[in-house]
């Protein structure tokens, strides 16, 4: 029996393996039909066709309706490195774009009624790049509170509930934080490099070099690159296609349609509640993450907000994507239908065509 099993596993690797060379080889022929062979030729149409450019600045730039000083040298670099940084690292600044069409509109709407200029916004995408985590410090959530500065701004903050995962709260609190250091300080710049190294370092720094604008500043290196990793995001999530992003409707993520329930008293099972709802444990946890265990004590009687999908959650539509037998014209529908320039369709088709008949 122990012979006949070896036998059959041996004859299944055998399979896969056929089946993986079978799939290896006709990747090679669509790439033989695309790409030169001979190094040189490979290595001419890197250098004819492959180019990464470097992005020119604004003339003018405002950070909450502050201007940047520009003409400053050490300031032009210092944004000229973090665009790059954030241009070039795709997949990054791609989630930042994607998460933004979630997040961003409660944002600006909290914001907008704590009558807060709406680029603050930048400061919670650069503290956690709009995701809930928590730092090796114990930073924790959108807005990246510690858990004392959190309960100082009253937070709750529990082995049960943790209200630095709740977006709603947490940019409150950072609005009230933002709030008293931009009194203190006297600008929005320096109040979002307060948020970064904390109200008193940064007033020890003024002290000390003398001068009252972060732009004139030696800090250490995080709080250094903060403000100018900010603006590079408001420049790039502004207008994405001038640094090369295209993304359509569909590729965004779009916000969360729920419904909430209100809930002041203690609830024993948070799995038996949510399938009650018609929900489940996991889903409820993902839309309400700052609910940290499988019960809420609620002796006080305190209020919370639990939100609950509307629907199943499934996707309406799900994306055409192009055969991988696909013909030219199906490309050409396919590209145009993209929000690119129609030009960039015969442009590569073009490059494509030279490129097979180098291989002839």
């Amino acid at each position: 029996m122990r012979r006949i099993l070896v036998v059959l596993v041996s004859i299944l690797i055998l399979v896969q393996c056929d089946a993986e060379k079978k799939i290896v080889h006709e990747l090679d022929k669509v790439a033989s039909n695309l790409l030169p062979d001979s190094v040189d030729k490979y290595q001419d149409y890197i250098n004819q066709n492959y180019q990464v450019f470097a992005i020119p600045l604004p003339r003018h730039l405002t950070f909450a309706g502050e201007r940047v000083p520009l003409d400053n040298l050490f300031v032009r670099e210092n944004l000229d490195k973090e665009i790059l940084v954030n241009t070039y690292w795709h997949s990054n600044t791609f989630l930042y774009q994607k998460r933004a069409a979630r997040w961003f509109p409660l944002i600006e709407k909290i914001l907008k009624e704590n009558k807060m200029p709406e680029d603050l916004k930048y400061l919670a995408l650069i503290e956690s790049g709009l995701d809930n985590v928590e730092s090796p410090a114990g930073a924790a959530g959108f807005w990246q509170f510690l858990a004392s500065t959190g309960q100082g701004y009253g937070l709750e903050i529990n082995e049960f509930v943790d209200e630095r995962y709740n977006l709603e709260k947490a940019t409150k609190a950072a609005c009230d934080y933002l709030k008293v250091a931009h009194k203190q300080f006297g600008s929005w710049s320096l109040a979002a490099a307060s948020y970064n190294m904390g109200k008193g370092g940064l007033n020890n720094q003024l002290t000390k070099q003398k001068v009252d604008s972060y732009y004139e500043l030696y800090l250490n290196r995080e709080t250094s690159r903060y403000v100018y990793r900010i603006l590079a995001a408001k420049l790039i999530l502004s207008n994405s296609e001038n640094f090369g992003f295209t993304l359509r409707n569909r590729d965004y993520y779009k916000p969360y349609s729920t419904y909430t329930i209100k809930v002041d008293t203690t609830i024993n099972d948070l799995v038996k509640f949510s399938l009650d709802q018609g929900s489940n444990y996991a889903t409820m946890r993902h839309l309400n993450p700052w609910i940290r265990n499988y019960q809420i004590p609620n002796p006080e009687g305190k209020t919370y907000m639990i939100k609950f999908p509307k629907g199943d959650f499934h996707i309406e539509e799900i994306t055409e994507t192009a055969d991988t037998n696909t013909e030219d014209g199906e490309i050409t529908e396919l590209l145009d239908s993209m929000p690119i320039k129609k030009t960039d369709t015969s442009n590569l088709l073009r490059k494509t065509d030279n490129i097979k008949n180098q291989t002839k």
